[in-house]
């Protein structure tokens, strides 16, 4: 369904918008759902400064509560556009559009969502692109790929020109019967990508993706990579953050030269009901203007902005309050999928 043509765009790349889902009571928000809504009101609020926002709503009174939640909060509702229709979760890296493109044509790669290997119901995930298709949002002249095989946004990261970069970790559960030579052959095929890039370490606690690379380590301008570190040696994170560290130092461009590295500062441990939440400042989100950067309420937030900022320069730094977003063991990044520029209707 691809020519040597189109390719997978890196997030700073020129975009049309951002797709999210609005939380509501019908989702595992409902519990935290006034906190929840108000890190939407911030996200939103802040892509609908730089582009457009089309937000999913299930149905005319969500629609109606978020239209006033994002009023009072300011945003800009001149670029925010509303679709209703269903889902489960809110988790649109995951179950949105990967979308390739020449510049002129699109096609919207369609994977199957299964709930992260089957640990939650995701039938209506699993159709919300398709849903999407059917209510006008793309370009009519974009072609919607349904593909048989299970893949997760935040479990890949592309540069834009060909590298794919993720976790063996995940790829193997959701493919157990499959070798990497032949998961990455299809990686290479659906992506139009030319490579792939397999980290072996890396894990978040809290983290229910089975190591999304989007948790861990992204690929920046200037073949650079940042990635979430952990200094503290009595973590238990610290020992396989530093092996992924020594595996990402081995990685090198396709013109042979070593990536610049940069390392994330590690938030202090955040327990909630006895539960440590992945609180990883590598899901952070780049628009058009700007990169979205998580805010976890810890002294290290100043720190991780600094350093994302200046891995994309030009670009406005805006903290998104992102400590309510982990307690569904998420955060800023996973909650959205950018549409490359010409995509939208």
């Amino acid at each position: 369904m691809t020519d040597s043509s189109m390719r997978l765009p890196a997030e700073w790349e020129p975009q049309a918008g951002v797709v999210v889902a609005w939380p509501h009571a019908g989702t595992d928000w409902a519990e935290r759902l006034e906190a929840v809504e108000a890190s939407y009101v911030a996200l939103v609020g802040a892509i609908a400064r730089f582009g457009v926002a089309v937000v999913c709503v299930a149905d005319a009174a969500i629609r109606e509560r978020a239209k006033a939640r994002l009023a009072a909060g300011k945003a800009n509702l001149g670029n925010v556009r509303f679709v209703e229709l269903a889902y489960d979760d809110t988790w649109l890296r995951d179950s949105g559009p990967i979308t390739l493109t020449d510049g002129k044509q699109f096609v919207i790669n369609d994977f199957r969502f299964t709930g992260w290997g089957g640990k939650f119901d995701a039938s209506r995930d699993d159709l919300l692109i398709e849903g999407l298709v059917e209510h006008g949002v793309f370009n009519p002249h974009a072609h919607h790929h349904r593909i048989d095989f299970a893949l997760e946004g935040g479990a890949i990261d592309a540069d834009g020109r060909g590298t794919i970069l993720t976790t063996w970790r995940c790829l193997h559960l959701r493919h157990p019967g499959l070798t990497r030579e032949r998961i990455g052959a299809t990686l290479r095929e659906k992506l139009a990508a030319v490579r792939v890039l397999w980290l072996d370490h890396g894990f978040l606690e809290g983290d229910d993706t089975d190591a999304h690379i989007d948790t861990l380590a992204r690929f920046a301008p200037n073949d650079t990579i940042l990635f979430q570190s952990c200094p503290d040696r009595d973590d238990a994170h610290h020992d396989e953050l530093e092996r992924m560290r020594a595996e990402l130092a081995t990685l090198r461009t396709l013109d042979g030269k070593a990536y610049t590295l940069h390392a994330l500062p590690w938030a202090q441990p955040i327990i909630d009901e006895g539960r440590r939440l992945a609180a990883s400042y590598a899901n952070y989100l780049v628009i058009n203007g700007a990169v979205l950067v998580p805010a976890y309420g810890d002294p290290a937030d100043a720190g991780a902005a600094r350093i994302i900022g200046a891995a994309h320069p030009g670009r406005e730094v805006v903290p998104i309050p992102c400590r309510p977003l982990i307690w569904q063991n998420g955060s800023l990044h996973c909650l959205t999928m950018q549409l490359p520029q010409g995509v939208l209707a």
